[in-house]
């Protein structure tokens, strides 16, 4: 039988099978058939594209002459509003479903869609150390464009869809920012058009309000459409030293101590039980141990967190040298461990050989395709979740986290918090080590509620002066939300610059306690 009778055939079978199935059903209960057949090859296609769309820019050079005449374009669009009454509120016009959150935000439906095509960068100046980048140029992008040149960004957020522009106006984190902070504290200047239409630059010593008050805003105190970001050298390799680590008293304090050297350019940990733990450190470097290197992002090669809970099984440490981009996006291809969820059999080495060059299906075709039915089976069975809290609140924090969730992994990144001024700050009057606990995952705990249970974790990382990140599920009231979140900067502009007639409220545009 020639190949291509026996591929007809195989379709007709899987077709007889969805018809016999029901085609929702095999969507919630075997989602790994339609993200294979479908999904991976579409999300090829669209890496393709940008890939290409990036090579032409560079080659033409046509990304700086073209961005003032995009920026002209929304203003344009900002006045027409304005010119219309103002009778409604204004967002940007990318589709919900582009967006790396798995929130499902309406918002859009009813808003004024301001279309904003910015996706190029625009200048790299090595003198002063610094790239300038429309807000949608994504890591992976920036990533391929800087390190060619010999330089990078301080903090590169770890999935390659992530934005520049979710990043500043949401945060964004990695594990080298307990030297840089977050992502935001890696940026030196915001260019952003106001409701008014105008096009005003912010930075520390220019309009140093609005600059301090753009993270974490959400889009609701203008339209970003540029932002200057610090870069640093760039070296071939992460020295990586694996330590696993039994107690979750000795996990806390070895992770505490790793993450107060400035020696350490990378600290990690992954929390595989409440007493078992594998934490890394790592130190970039152009010399490498040629049998130590391990090019852990090629398609063929185990998950990266899989690769980890091995030094944990065998109870041994280990040193490798990984190339420094496939450190910087070593979760991307199994999104950290939300892959074995979607393609059970997605680590199996044969899968890997054959199909691991298609994978990572986008995050936002998985959102398009994903019907009511799977999302609210998501809503009330699965967690994604990033909650900051102060370092010295870890062990109580991870205790929290097993009473409550009982997902593993779970994701430990510690940063630096200045005390700047804006929504996300420390207590005191001076800059604290915080630590990213990432949950994301089916939860083990019996009886489950996600409204509850979310609640109940919210009041937890509140109690220690905590921050929850906003591109997850939220369940505060509006006054429990500002009380997490210092607004006195934020509403002082809103008022200062008409934002309230423009923008909603962040709260109003991420809580669910406000969408529903």
């Amino acid at each position: 039988m020639s190949p291509v009778w026996s591929l007809g055939a195989g379709l007709l079978l899987l077709l007889l099978w969805v018809r016999h199935r029901g085609l929702e059903a095999v969507l919630v209960h075997h989602r790994w058939v339609f993200v294979c057949l479908f999904l991976l090859p579409l999300s090829i296609l669209f890496d393709v594209y940008y890939q290409l769309r990036a090579w032409a820019v560079r080659r033409l050079h046509s990304a700086p002459r073209q961005h003032a005449q995009r920026v002209r374009h929304i203003q344009a669009q900002v006045r027409e509003w304005k010119n219309e009454g103002s009778k409604r509120y204004m967002c940007t016009g990318r589709p919900g479903w582009l967006t790396v959150s798995l929130r499902v935000g309406k918002y859009k439906k009813i808003h004024k869609n301001i279309m904003i095509n910015l996706m190029d960068v625009l200048e790299i100046d090595s003198e002063r150390q610094v790239v300038r980048v429309e807000p949608l140029v994504t890591m992976g992008q920036l990533t391929a464009h800087l390190n060619p040149m010999g330089w990078t960004i301080p903090v590169v957020p770890e999935l390659d869809d992530l934005t520049v522009g979710g990043l500043i106006m949401g945060t964004g984190i990695e594990s080298s920012s307990h030297i840089y902070g977050l992502f935001q504290h890696t940026c030196v200047a915001y260019e952003l058009v106001l409701a008014d239409g105008s096009l005003v630059r912010c930075s520390p010593t220019e309009n140093s309000d609005l600059f301090y008050a753009v993270p974490w805003s959400c889009g609701t105190l203008g339209f970003l459409v540029a932002a200057e970001i610090k870069m640093i050298p760039a070296k071939k390799y992460v020295k990586i030293h694996y330590k696993p680590v039994r107690g979750l008293q000795k996990i806390c304090e070895k992770f505490t101590e790793e993450s107060e050297k400035k020696e350490n350019s990378f600290v990690e940990g992954l929390v595989y039980s409440l007493e078992e733990a594998v934490i890394m450190t790592g130190v970039l470097t152009d010399e490498a141990e040629q049998s130590k290197i391990n090019r852990i992002g090629n398609y063929y090669k185990p998950w990266f967190f899989k690769h980890v809970e091995k030094y944990l099984k065998d109870d041994r440490t280990g040193i490798e040298y990984i190339p420094a981009r496939h450190y910087y996006h070593r979760h991307t291809r199994s999104i950290f461990w939300e892959l074995q969820d979607i393609i059970p059999f997605g680590n199996n080495p044969i899968f890997r050989y054959l199909f691991g060059w298609m994978v990572p299906p986008k995050i936002s075709l998985l959102k398009l395709t994903q019907g009511e039915a799977i999302r609210k089976l998501y809503e009330q069975h699965h967690v994604v979740q990033d909650m900051l809290v102060p370092m010295k609140a870890l062990e109580k924090s991870i205790q929290t986290f097993h009473a409550d969730l009982h997902v593993y992994p779970l994701w430990l990144c510690p940063f630096i918090l200045p005390n700047n001024p804006g929504m996300v700050h420390p207590k005191g009057n001076e800059a604290e080590l915080y630590v990213d606990i990432g949950a994301y995952g089916e939860p083990k705990r019996k009886q489950f509620e996600a409204r509850a249970s979310m609640r109940q974790m919210e009041k937890f990382v509140r109690s220690v002066h905590g921050f929850q990140m906003l591109y997850a599920d939220c369940y505060m009231t509006r006054e429990e939300f500002w009380d997490m979140f210092d607004g006195s900067l934020y509403h002082k502009l809103r008022e200062e610059m008409n934002c309230k007639d423009a923008f909603p409220e962040v709260y109003d545009k991420i809580c669910k306690a406000a969408r529903h």
